[in-house]
């Protein structure tokens, strides 16, 4: 049989400027790609359906384009770890090329695969293409990895310009014809796609809806209002924010195409855009620096915090009952869509800690049970950022009035209205904190606030300073 080169694809699923599609061209073999619903490595494909519809979607769509090209795409249900070392001796794939993915746990599948393919004679290929610099491209002038994000930021906009100083998207589509009239006829026979219930979850409709076309689309609405991102990007009731990040986290986008549009347009709103971005790299070289992250504080000295963890407060706050409006349509937003806004990240996430007394990890374990972008290094970066855990996180003195960023965010109440119908006849001056309107008011059943956030902010400094004292 023809020898061929094993495309194994994972979180990019696209066509435009696809590394490791164009490292696997570059082998001068044909080509047949494949994707693996594997459980082991995403235990969330069971428990987040309204990501694995997301997934299941675009992995799809991303096989009806790949045909147009004549490659096939083979999408399995098992571990990866089996499948792809069985499908490349099937194939007679001489390499196996994957994007690189820089969580702790595929890193450790990945070796493994590495492992077995090496004792069959077969080459893995590990490319980057979910961040723009390699992982140890960005370093401090002493060689180790940065824990701050504006010297970062600084350092990664240099070697940006090393890197990329007339970047082009990596598509040869010529060569790829040639190679493809080489490929077997029984290469190009792939089994039928597994159906949700096999992997372990009922297909949803989703808020994005998958697939490249879709996240070039999106992409397209964006870019008509990126110049006034910095204006719009805080305020939940508008539609100022990007709403790409489903799309880049699962890969129908290029993280290079974004950041050469964003310096393309080079106003005040598509650099704080560019900044958004240059975060989404900090975090993963800080996952990929510092694995343990993962599962514990980047800051050793808050390791070993006794959360109280109230289980009803938990509760009411994962279903958005806690009597603080803002945080409770977040909540809502959050488990009826699959998607918060980011803003509302931020306040959620401080409720939860600095104001209920929980642990971080129970938030971020619940977010990623629900988020249809969920990315374990900006998921955890953001928690740790606002439980003031985590590496260049805010003080743990800095502690969200939800009411007053509420007023500020949400200044008319058009956000709570939409998700808290309960208090949709309120006022303005009422909405946000209606436990301190003047006169009795009618709110439909909506909870008294379960805490006191003075009386909680005290509490969590104490905390705090208890640790930091050991």
């Amino acid at each position: 049989m023809q020898p061929t080169t094993l495309i194994w694809f994972r979180r990019d699923l696209r066509l435009f400027d696809n590394t490791a599609l164009q490292t696997a061209i570059r082998q001068g073999l044909p080509v047949v790609g494949v994707f693996i619903f594997d459980n082991t490595a995403d235990p969330l494909l069971k428990t987040n359906p309204r990501r694995s519809s997301f997934i299941y979607d675009s992995v799809n769509a991303f096989q009806t384009a790949l045909n147009e090209k004549h490659i096939p795409l083979y999408i399995l249900h098992g571990s990866a770890e089996q499948e792809i070392p069985k499908l490349a001796a099937q194939l007679h794939a001489t390499s196996v090329v994957c994007a690189e993915d820089y969580e702790p746990q595929s890193a450790a599948h990945d070796n493994a695969i590495w492992r077995t393919l090496d004792e069959a004679g077969c080459t893995l290929i590990r490319v980057d293409d979910q961040v723009l610099l390699p992982k140890a491209a960005v370093m401090t002038h002493t060689g180790r990895p940065y824990s701050v994000f504006t010297p970062y930021k600084k350092a990664w906009l240099q070697t940006y310009t090393q890197y990329f100083g007339h970047w082009q998207p990596a598509d040869d589509w010529a060569a790829l014809s040639a190679l493809q009239t080489k490929l077997p006829d029984a290469a190009r026979r792939t089994p039928i796609p597994p159906q949700p219930e096999t992997i372990g979850f009922t297909h949803q409709n989703t808020l994005f809806p998958g697939g490249e076309a879709e996240a070039q689309k999106q992409l397209g609405r964006f870019l008509e209002h990126i110049d006034t991102y910095h204006l719009s990007r805080d305020f939940p009731a508008q539609k100022g924010t990007s709403r790409l990040s489903p799309y880049l986290s699962h890969g129908l986008l290029s993280p290079r195409h974004l950041v050469y549009l964003a310096k393309q347009a080079d106003s005040e709103g598509a650099n704080v855009w560019l900044s958004e971005l240059i975060w989404r790299e900090f975090f993963k070289q800080v996952l990929f620096h510092h694995p343990e992250t993962a599962y514990q504080s980047f800051r050793p000295e808050y390791r070993a915090i006794k959360w109280p963890n109230n289980p009803e407060w938990f509760e009411r706050w994962k279903t958005g009952q806690t009597g603080f409006p803002i945080v409770d349509a977040a909540m809502r937003q959050l488990s009826s869509t699959g998607w918060m806004h980011n803003r509302l990240r931020m306040i959620t996430a401080s409720f939860l800690v600095k104001d209920l007394l929980t642990d971080w990890r129970l938030g971020e374990a619940w977010f990623a049970e629900q988020l249809i972008d969920y990315d374990l290094s900006a998921n955890n970066g953001g928690w740790q950022w606002s439980a003031s855990t985590g590496c260049d996180a805010q003080p743990y003195f800095r502690i969200f009035n939800p009411v007053l960023q509420s007023q500020k965010f949400d200044p008319d109440g058009q956000f709570i209205r939409r998700y808290i119908p309960e208090l949709a006849h309120l006022g303005k001056d009422i909405i946000h904190a209606p436990w301190l309107a003047k006169e009795s008011i009618d709110t439909h059943g909506y909870p008294y606030p379960i805490v006191n956030h003075a009386e909680q902010r005290e509490q969590i400094k104490a905390l705090f300073q208890q640790n930091q004292a050991v």
